[in-house]
């Protein structure tokens, strides 16, 4: 396992609910460990997942473990292999392309509906994340800014049923391993094509913020396929 068991377990120490909060089961602990595991490209596609395993690197008893895994299963983010057993789901290059044009239709509704709800406040304040990577250097950190803004573009279209869709195809997203933010260059790109969308919705431009958000979809696509290519 990527991580030894000590720091797996002070890592979990560190997301302990704050008094008052209501404290997480141990799946729950579990399935969130393996979940950002997946997600920052710890655990990568095609690794195997083998209980005893998982339970020495967690600090948890088996079954924890099993429960985190079968809601992890159920959401496609594991599956099961004939000859390796189960493994963090893989994506072919057709299955990118399809999580892409679904985020390129959701992105684009988001944004035309955004120009048309959003508050001027809202507005202000996705205008003001959309400047907060400028100088940062870490990819990390520029990715969750970059999640930050998106969330921020969907929340501002007020449509409830929208945001469920956007956190089913969230799930799928986590697949897809290293940020594009990574490459060089990207960041720069991404930040602009940002500032092209608020100033649509600043004109209240829905047609305009639509296309600005597609184009920013479709640039981020090219830039995961050539990272592919890459790897």
């Amino acid at each position: 396992m990527p991580r030894t068991a000590p720091a797996a377990r002070q890592a979990a120490a560190r997301r302990a609910p704050k008094p008052g909060e209501a404290k997480a089961s141990r799946g729950d602990v579990a399935y969130q460990r393996l979940f950002e595991a997946i997600e920052s490209g710890e655990l990568k596609p095609g690794a195997r997942l083998r209980e005893v395993e998982l339970s020495d690197w967690l600090g948890a008893s088996r079954t924890p473990i099993r429960e985190a895994l079968g809601r992890l299963e159920s959401e496609g983010l594991i599956s099961r292999d004939p000859s390796r057993g189960m493994i963090v789901a893989e994506l072919d290059q057709g299955m990118v392309a399809e999580l892409y044009a679904m985020r390129e239709v959701l992105e684009g509704t988001a944004a035309a509906l955004a120009a048309r709800h959003a508050s001027e406040t809202e507005i202000d304040a996705i205008r003001e994340i959309a400047q907060k990577d400028r100088g940062l250097a870490d990819a990390h950190r520029i990715a969750r800014v970059n999640r930050l803004f998106h969330e921020s573009l969907f929340r501002s279209a007020h449509n409830r049923f929208l945001l469920r869709a956007v956190n089913s195809l969230r799930q799928s997203m986590v697949l897809l391993g290293r940020t594009t933010l990574a490459t060089p260059g990207r960041p720069d790109k991404a930040r602009a094509e940002h500032e092209a969308i608020v100033e649509a919705l600043a004109r209240r431009d829905s047609p305009g913020a639509e296309e600005a958000a597609r184009s920013h979809i479709r640039a981020a696509y090219r830039a995961r396929l050539a990272q592919l290519l890459e790897s």
